[in-house]
């Protein structure tokens, strides 16, 4: 019988794909379509993608799946034969990464879940039944001519500090669950202007479209295929792209280039930088932005008191992780700034 779950640690997992030279392709897909077992759906999927060396995560509910993932390109074809199996998944648009230079996943996990993207919806006549109108690359880059047009972000607000689109409007949260609810209130004035919500790979906006919707919104449209699917299609048919610096992604990686515009600044010392890290203390694991300067001074970390802890000996780090509780640990502007801030000055 297959195991149903990695037994191998993350560590070696890392270790061994940095080794392998197997050309991959990184994708992310999803479909909201209704499950009724996501657990069998969840070990059915698990089998087949382990069985052609699929690594990365994907998330299955009751509403459906949202995936981002890295095949080997030999078993691409075979990866398209899992996934459309599943009628409501037929010829589902498949996005290829922008950038596939580094390695973007170690390891496959798939988890079950309430909903494949946290949306803090309790309303129960809510529906994604009825939901904003796709809008391609071309009809995009039209549209937002319009001075009648507003387009929304539907990222968190460290993704939209690294790169977006042109006039976008932020919503200014770390979560989407708390963009929904102010994302209605925002434009509670402007119901009938048009709105192009747009995010990463479009699992978002289309959410969000058809929550606009649920409030009385009249005119929406969200951004087919997100960013990813945008950038592709405005290289493929030489269109003008109105997306600057980098999209954020939620792998390895942590963003692809797309233009060379530097839009954020090192949240140490102010220096012009879009670079994403984590930092090297496990205890913290902050996510942040910092400049290679900054990454040398404090040792690949966000602060010095960070610093000083992963130069302990492992055994005390390890006492001392014990019990806590990093959670959504991420860099907000809105927040104090690090210890290291003051310490630096």
């Amino acid at each position: 019988m297959s195991t149903l779950h990695n037994r191998v640690s993350r560590k070696e997992l890392k270790e061994k794909a940095l080794q392998d030279k197997t050309p991959r392709t990184t994708i992310s897909f999803y479909c909201y379509f209704p499950i009724d077992n996501p657990e069998a759906f969840r070990n059915i999927w698990y089998k087949k993608f382990k069985s052609i060396d699929v690594l990365g995560r994907i998330y299955v509910a009751a509403e459906g799946v949202n995936a981002q993932i890295s095949c080997p390109d030999t078993h691409l074809e075979e990866l398209k034969q899992i996934i459309y199996a599943e009628p409501a998944m037929n010829n589902l648009r498949l996005n290829k990464a922008v950038d596939e230079n580094r390695n973007s996943f170690y390891v496959l996990d798939i988890k079950v879940r309430n909903k494949i993207v946290a949306d803090g919806i309790n309303d129960p006549e809510f529906s994604m039944k009825n939901k904003g109108r796709y809008v391609n690359a071309a009809e995009f880059n039209q549209m937002v001519q319009d001075p009648n047009t507003m387009v929304i972000d539907m990222r968190n607000h460290y993704e939209f500090e690294v790169g977006r689109f042109k006039n976008a409007i932020e919503i200014p949260s770390d979560t989407f669950r708390e963009q929904l609810p102010m994302a209605a209130e925002m434009f509670n004035e402007e119901k009938e202007r048009n709105i192009i919500m747009y995010c990463t790979g479009g699992i978002r906006c289309e959410k969000a479209s058809a929550w606009m919707l649920h409030n009385g919104f009249k005119n929406v449209f969200h951004l087919e295929g997100g960013i990813i699917n945008y950038i592709n299609n405005v290289r493929e048919q030489d269109l003008e792209n109105n997306f600057i610096g980098k999209n954020f992604v939620f792998d390895e990686r942590l963003g692809e280039r797309i233009t060379e515009d530097i839009l954020s600044n090192c949240h140490i010392c102010g220096k012009p930088c879009d670079i994403h890290v984590n930092c090297a203390n496990a205890a913290c694991h902050l996510l942040f932005i910092q400049c290679d300067e900054c990454r040398e001074k404090l040792s690949n970390c966000c602060s010095q008191s960070c610093q000083e802890f992963i130069h302990m000996d492992e055994a005390e780090q390890k006492r001392l992780r014990q019990g806590v509780d990093k959670g959504r640990n991420i860099f907000n502007k809105s927040k104090k700034r690090m210890d290291s801030l003051a310490q630096k000055k």
